[in-house]
C-alpha cells in the first residue's frame, strides 16, 4: 500500500459517514409514508395494527438518529476546543517572539546610539504624557535644544502634560582656552574673546527659542513647559542627556576643527597674532552611549550616578541670565 493512502477500513468508514445521513433520512421518510398510508388504506392499517415490534424498531431508529447527532455535536465541540487551544498557543508563541525581537531591536545599555535615537526617545516620553524631565549638558544646545523644540511643536494635545527642560552649558562670559585660540607663536592655547561673544549670543538665542514654546504649548493645550538654562565654568568636552529617571545618553565632543578666527572683528594687524587659529569643538555626528535602568544592575547604577553628577553641577551653576548680563568680553 502506498504511503499516505488510506486503508480499506478507513475508506469504508468515510463512505459510510457520508451515506449515513442519507440512509437514515430515507428510512424515516419510508416510515412516515407507511404511517400516512395506513391512515387511508384500511388493509395496510389492519396489517400494522398490533405490530408492537415495528413500533419498537421505529423508536430504536429515532434513538439512533438522536445519539448520532449528539455524538456529532460533541465531536465538533471537541474539535473547536482543540482549535481554540492551538490558536491560543500560537498567539502566545508569536507574542513571545515579538517581545524577543523588540528587545533585540531596542538599544541596550552600553550600546552606541545616535542623537537621532536620543530625540526619538525624548519624543516617545513626551507623547506618553504625565511629568517628563529632560536634562542636557552640552556645548551650545544646537544638537539638543533645537531638535527638541521641533518635537514639542508636533506634540498632540494633552493639558495634563508637564515638561521640565534643564540645559547646562559652559560659562562663555569668562576666559577659557577650549574652545579658544591656538597661538602661531608657540602652539599653545589661549582665550578667544570674539568667539566667546558669539557663543553667548548663540546660547541665548536657543534659550529664547525654547522659551517661546511655553506660550505655544499652552495655546494648543499641549501641556505646561518650564525651561531653565544654567552655566558653569568648564570646557564642553562631555555630552550628557537625561530622559526622566529611566534613560541616560552620554558621549564626548571628539572632533576638533582648527580654522581661521573669523570672530576677531576689525583689529589692527599684529604679526604676533595674525596667524592664530581658532580651535572649535564639533558635536555633529558624535556617537553616544545609552544606559537604561531597565537593563540590569549596571544600567540602574549608571543612570543613578549620571543623574547625581548632573544634579551636583546644576546646583552649583549660575542662571544663564545672570552670566549673559555680564557679556562675553572676558571680564
Amino acid at each position: 500500500m502506498a504511503e499516505g493512502r488510506p486503508s480499506l477500513g478507513g475508506r469504508v468508514a468515510a463512505r459510510w459517514s457520508r451515506a449515513e445521513t442519507t440512509v437514515t433520512k430515507g428510512l424515516l421518510l419510508a416510515v412516515f409514508c407507511v404511517g400516512l398510508l395506513a391512515q387511508f388504506v384500511k388493509p395496510v392499517g389492519d396489517a400494522l395494527q398490533g405490530k408492537t415490534y415495528i413500533g419498537g424498531a421505529l423508536l430504536s431508529i429515532v434513538g439512533y438518529v438522536l445519539y448520532a447527532e449528539v455524538l456529532r455535536l460533541n465531536t465538533a465541540h471537541d474539535a473547536q476546543r482543540e482549535g481554540t487551544r492551538q490558536l491560543h498557543e500560537t498567539v502566545r508563541r508569536l507574542s513571545d517572539e515579538v517581545r524577543e525581537l523588540t528587545a533585540r531591536l531596542r538599544p541596550q545599555s552600553g550600546e552606541e546610539a545616535t542623537a537621532d535615537r536620543l530625540l526619538q526617545e525624548c519624543a516617545q516620553a513626551l507623547r506618553r504624557g504625565g511629568e517628563i524631565e529632560l536634562w542636557g549638558m552640552c556645548f551650545t544646545g544646537e544638537t539638543f535644544v533645537e531638535p527638541l523644540r521641533r518635537v514639542l511643536e508636533d506634540l498632540p494635545p494633552d493639558p495634563s502634560r508637564s515638561v521640565s527642560v534643564r540645559v547646562l552649558v559652559p560659562d562663555f562670559t569668562r576666559p577659557i582656552e577650549v574652545p579658544g585660540l591656538v597661538r602661531l607663536a608657540d602652539g599653545r592655547l589661549a582665550d578667544a574673546p570674539g568667539f566667546r561673544r558669539h557663543l553667548v549670543e548663540t546660547i541665548t538665542g536657543y534659550e529664547r527659542g525654547l522659551r517661546t514654546m511655553r506660550g505655544r504649548m499652552a495655546r494648543k493645550a499641549q501641556g505646561a513647559l518650564s525651561v531653565e538654562f544654567r552655566t558653569v565654568h568648564m570646557s564642553p568636552f562631555l555630552k550628557l542627556y537625561v530622559v526622566g529617571d529611566e534613560v541616560v545618553y552620554e558621549g564626548i565632543y571628539d572632533k576638533l576643527d582648527v580654522r581661521p578666527d573669523e570672530y576677531r572683528g576689525p583689529v589692527p594687524p599684529d604679526p604676533e597674532t595674525d596667524g592664530d587659529q581658532l580651535l572649535d569643538l564639533i558635536g555633529h555626528g558624535s556617537l553616544l552611549t545609552r544606559w537604561s535602568r531597565y537593563d540590569g544592575e549596571l544600567g540602574r547604577e549608571v543612570v543613578a550616578r549620571r543623574r547625581a553628577f548632573f544634579g551636583t553641577l546644576w546646583d552649583a551653576a549660575a542662571p544663564l541670565e545672570a552670566r549673559s548680563a555680564r557679556g562675553g568680553s572676558g571680564a
